[in-house]
């Protein structure tokens, strides 16, 4: 188990949060991944989760994409395939976790916006691309 960062008092993230394994933004970190959860599950945890969207924004110049998944082993979220299915206040809260937390680092960012389902599979292929090639 690895602490990654510490978050500034002011914010907590959203989610559950952590990356998918065997790719690479291009940030130089590997993609990463928000879980929908009615709990919170801890550190190192691993969870087997479908995609329905991603949060599409530049941090410090670099595109860094953020998955937005429903666990796979929650039949409660079965139905679940699209951002279009969660609360735009929902959407709207993780857009401003980022845009404060990186603000308070004293990073650029700036968000894109929310894509559907349908821009997954290119961004996977992608990260996992850069992950092969070593880049």
């Amino acid at each position: 188990m690895v602490l990654d960062r510490v978050l500034h008092s002011s914010v907590r993230y959203p989610f559950d949060y952590g990356f998918v394994p065997g790719t690479l933004s291009e940030d130089g970190a590997p993609l990463d991944g928000m879980v929908i959860m009615d709990e919170p599950t801890f550190a190192g945890c691993l969870i087997r989760a479908r995609p329905i969207g991603c949060l599409d924004l530049i941090d410090s110049g670099h595109r860094d994409g953020k998955l937005l998944c429903v666990p796979v082993a929650d039949s409660r979220k079965d139905g679940i395939t699209s951002i279009d299915q969660i609360a735009p206040t929902q959407l709207a809260d993780v857009t401003e976790f980022f845009r404060t937390y990186r603000s308070l680092e004293g990073r650029t960012i700036t968000i894109l916006g929310w894509l559907d389902h349908g821009a997954v599979p290119a961004l996977l292929a992608r990260c996992r691309a850069a992950a092969a090639a070593g880049l």
